[in-house]
């Protein structure tokens, strides 16, 4: 090979590999999955039992605005857990309840700063082998998301809009999560057989007086 053929080799070489990289960060995720519609019907509001919805929900120009204090009750008589102020989309009879398939959750995501010591988004499920209620759980603890209390899933998140995807894959038992469509977190599911999407602010420990989050763009898709 030439000298000049080596030279043009050496200039479209990383071209290429920077065309890839941009393939990667910037692909559609939402590729091979079909959204599920959605109605107002559909998103099952929990908040305390004690205050009316608009106390600590808001829905204007497309923002859904969710907040709750830790000295608030919980979401009924009856439960023992932390107060919170959350949005379901776990109606079984239209299908979004599952127990088989690849789904995602897309929506762009707002946490003020503040706000900590709080889960924003969670996979529900039934008890696992744990004993616990979730495979998945996305908290907020000054200003990083974290997976739990464990892994950094993104720092600096306060004062922005961010997007956020999660796929679960029940068949391979793993779950993905994207911010800003770049993969950010890869981890087995924790068990369940039955699962659904929520988001809003969740207490847990550690946490702020005042929690918030805010969302726009929501989407379910399942893969086909």
């Amino acid at each position: 090979m030439g000298p000049f053929a080596w030279f043009l080799l050496a200039f479209l070489f990383p071209l290429t590999l920077v065309k890839d990289v941009n393939l990667l960060c910037h692909g559609d995720l939402t590729d091979g999955f079909i959204p599920v519609p959605l109605n107002e019907s559909n998103y099952h509001k929990l908040w305390p039992y004690n205050l009316p919805l608009s106390d600590c929900y808001s829905f204007t120009d497309g923002v859904r605005k969710l907040w709750v204090y830790s000295t608030d009750k919980s979401h009924s008589h009856s439960s023992t857990t932390k107060p919170r102020t959350e949005i379901s989309i776990s109606l079984i009879d239209d299908g979004y309840t599952y127990a088989s398939g690849m789904w995602q959750f897309e929506r762009q995501a707002y946490v003020p700063n503040g706000t900590s010591g709080v889960c924003i988004m969670q996979i529900f499920c039934s008890p696992n082998a744990d004993g616990g209620a979730t495979t998945l759980m996305l908290r907020v603890y000054d200003g990083a998301l974290k997976y739990y209390q464990q892994q950094t899933v993104e720092d600096n998140i306060y004062d922005q809009w961010f997007k956020v995807n999660v796929i679960h894959d029940t068949a391979a038992k793993v779950v993905k999560v994207f911010i800003n469509s770049a993969l950010k977190l890869t981890v087995n599911n924790r068990g369940g057989s039955i699962h659904s999407f929520k988001f809003g602010v969740y207490t847990q420990n550690n946490s702020s007086c005042y929690m918030e989050s805010c969302w726009k763009g929501i989407k379910v898709l399942k893969f086909v």
